[in-house]
This record gives C-alpha cells, sequence and structure tokens, in this order.
C-alpha cells in the first residue's frame, strides 16, 4: 500500500494564513454587508508599472513568431537578468557578485523552502522567533524536528526575537549549522545594523555555519547606514546565500519572480570533511527539479533594472512605505507600541492581549483583517501584525475603524 511521508502529521493543523483565511471567510458569510479590509497578508495591491507591463507584452509578442520564439530557458535564468541583476543589485553597491552566482527563480519562497533540500538531515537549525512559518515548515517536512511541543518543534533552536533585543536576536553561544535570518524582518518589521550582522557573519565563519539571509523587502530600506545585502559584510560570501523578490519590489506576486544569491566561495561538507560548492549542488537541484521562468516574466524584471523601471519600483515602495507610516501612527496614537513601518511595510503591534483575540475583535468590530502574531511564534504572542500593502484610502478607511473602535 501507498504510505504518507510521516514527517507531515506533525505540521500543525492549518498554515496559518489558510486559518486566517477560513476565521475571514465565515466572518463574511455571516456579515454579507459588510465591506472587508485586509490588512493582514503580504499581498500588493497596485497594478504593475506601466513600462514593466510593456517590456512583458513584449516578451510575449516576440513567442508570437518563429523567428523570436523561445521554448525552454536556461534553469538559472538568461544572461540578460543575471547581468543587470548583478550590476545594479551587487556591483553598483559595492558587492562584487557575478552574473553566473545568481539563479532566477519563481518566488523567495520556494527558494528558502527548497534550499534545506541540499543538507544533511541531522544538521542543527535555528530559526528566529517570531518566524515566516514557511523556514520551519519545511524543515518539518523534511523530518529535522520531533514533535510539536508547547508551540515549537523540538529539534529546532529558536533564536528569539523581542522587544528587549529590538527584534533582532544575536548570535548564541552554541554552534548551529544552518540559520535562517530575514531583514527588513517578516513579520516584524525589523531591521539589523552592521555591527548586528557582522557578529552573525564571524559567528558562522566560526563555526562553518551557513546562513541563509531572506531580503525579500530590502527596496523598503530608507536609512543609507543599514546594509541592504549580507554580502556588504566581509567574509558573508563563504558563509552566506541571499534570497531576493520581485514580488513587493515590484508587484510580482502573482507574475512569480525572484532570484538566489550563491557565492561559488561558499561551501558545506561531507562526514569526511570534503568540501563541496554549494553553488554547484544548488545548480544540480535546480536543472533537475526547475525549468526555470517564463521568458516574458523574466523580460518585465529586467526592466525594473532600467532608469525608467529603477524610478517606478522607489515611487511603489513609497507608496507603501507611506501606508506604513499612518498605520504606525496611528496605533502609537492608540497607545499601542510599534516596531517596523521605517524601514519595512511590516508593522509590528503589542497589543498587550492574546493575538487571535485581539485579531478576532479587529475582525468583528472593524472588519478590518490583520496577522496574530502567536501564528509566527511563541514569541510573537501579545503582538498582530499590520501590512502596508492596500490602496491608501482602504488603509486610511480601515484606520479610521480601528481608531473608532477603540474609543467605544
Amino acid at each position: 500500500m501507498i504510505r504518507i511521508n510521516p514527517h507531515y502529521t506533525k505540521l500543525q493543523s492549518s498554515y496559518l494564513f489558510s486559518t486566517i483565511g477560513k476565521k475571514v471567510q465565515d466572518f463574511q458569510s455571516a456579515n454579507p454587508d459588510k465591506t472587508i479590509i485586509r490588512l493582514g497578508i503580504g499581498d500588493v495591491t497596485r497594478a504593475l508599472s506601466p513600462s514593466v507591463i510593456q517590456a512583458f507584452h513584449k516578451g510575449v509578442e516576440e513567442l508570437s513568431q518563429d523567428t523570436t520564439f523561445r521554448g525552454y530557458g536556461p534553469e538559472q535564468g538568461y544572461d540578460f537578468l543575471r547581468e543587470a541583476i548583478a550590476k545594479i543589485d551587487y556591483q553598483d553597491k559595492g558587492c562584487q557578485i557575478n552574473p553566473d552566482e545568481i539563479f532566477v527563480s519563481d518566488g523567495a519562497k520556494c527558494d528558502t523552502g527548497n534550499f534545506q533540500e541540499l543538507f544533511a538531515q541531522d544538521v542543527s537549525i535555528g530559526v528566529p522567533d517570531p518566524v515566516y512559518p514557511v523556514y520551519v515548515d519545511t524543515n518539518v517536512m523534511a523530518g529535522r524536528t520531533g514533535a510539536f511541543m508547547n508551540g515549537r518543534y523540538e529539534g529546532l533552536v529558536y533564536l528569539e526575537s523581542t522587544k528587549n533585543n529590538n527584534f533582532v536576536p544575536s548570535p548564541p553561544s552554541a554552534a548551529l549549522d544552518l540559520v535562517y535570518l530575514c531583514f527588513p524582518n517578516n513579520p516584524t518589521g525589523a531591521v539589523a545594523t552592521r555591527e548586528q550582522l557582522t557578529e552573525w557573519v564571524e559567528y558562522a565563519r566560526r563555526n562553518r555555519s551557513l546562513i541563509l539571509f531572506d531580503a525579500a523587502y530590502v527596496e523598503f530600506i530608507t536609512d543609507p547606514a543599514i546594509p541592504r545585502s549580507i554580502f556588504e559584510i566581509p567574509g558573508s560570501k563563504e558563509v552566506a546565500v541571499e534570497f531576493r523578490s520581485f514580488s513587493k519590489t515590484a508587484g510580482f506576486t502573482g507574475t512569480r519572480a525572484a532570484y538566489t544569491v550563491i557565492p561559488k566561495e561558499c561551501m558545506a561538507w561531507d562526514d569526511s570533511g570534503k568540501d563541496y560548492s554549494i553553488h554547484s549542488l544548488w545548480n544540480r537541484r535546480q536543472t533537475t527539479k526547475f525549468n526555470g521562468v517564463s521568458y516574458p516574466v523574466q523580460r518585465a524584471a529586467a526592466q525594473v533594472y532600467t532608469p525608467q523601471g529603477q524610478r517606478e519600483i522607489q515611487e511603489l515602495a513609497a507608496y507603501y512605505l507611506g501606508n506604513a507610516k499612518l498605520i504606525r501612527e496611528t496605533m502609537i496614537d492608540l497607545g499601542f507600541p510599534c516596531t517596523g513601518g521605517i524601514n519595512s511595510p511590516y508593522i509590528w503591534v503589542e497589543t498587550g492581549t492574546n493575538s487571535w483575540e485581539f485579531f478576532d475583535t479587529l475582525l468583528e468590530k472593524t472588519a478590518v483583517v490583520t496577522t496574530p502574531g502567536a501564528g509566527f511564534g511563541t514569541c510573537g504572542e501579545g503582538y498582530i501584525r499590520i501590512s502596508a500593502f492596500n490602496h491608501r484610502e482602504k488603509v486610511i478607511q480601515a484606520l479610521e475603524r480601528i481608531s473608532q473602535s477603540m474609543q467605544t
């Protein structure tokens, strides 16, 4: 008989955002006359920019003629996109990343979830708490954890991110093999300083660890003192892989494009001590399991790196950061301490009450959807995450509803 992967049974009954979706659906069914405003899941709402759309159309049109048609593309991504990424996102900013160290993909979620496949079952793993659920759940699926006990999985090391450390954990005293970091952070909106990232890089070099650095929200960094890439830190190319996404940067959540940077200096080892190139391992994985991102999407992504495209994505980020400023200021005025919302599109709000209860209260009283912090880990209890990804008028309306509900 066909048997299941038993590790899937250790997963919690529902993915966080599926639970939220069910609650919202039930509320809407019971209150069909109420208009729901969603400030929960981080999905963008503004249309793709004009020049990106033009590039997208041009890519599609090329597929309509035999002379310009393309079938399977390179699994690693087309050179025109990899070269643009290397120059604009890294080389122009002082990071010596080469185009062939970049792997274009259909999403940072996919890459951060799949990357653990390269490593041994018994590696020690550190994850932030609160944490983006994909980091944890994919390692559960792979069989690297024990049971779920008291809000955490046995076998993982949780790096507590609290207001006492400004939601930026320090390296632990124990040696870890694999560490997940995300800055600007999802869900807390916190950012790491150059000094803090340097601590992590030095830790990884001492312990021959690997840092998986999720930089999906880099475009929202406005403070020039905050590193935009872990590769700004000396020595990081030996111990870090970086994930980036076009989803929030350019509004590609429904279009699907991202990339992962793997320096060729980055190594892993087998039980005998022989070293292996992580770059080569990932290339082997991708050529086996992935057929690349579609040509029109890569043409649209490449447009982001033109002068016009850069202006458009900067305008988009500024728009959402304007929403974040409004949310942050309103919640603080209502007496709720906040983190994030300055170099991040997420605002982490301290509610002082049970996260799910606060979520339910806001939904019932205001028809505004947020995300309960407890869904991101035990350290998220007592918080909610509010997303700035919506139209300005809806954000203003949601804040008016929340303000009125707090005054009654």
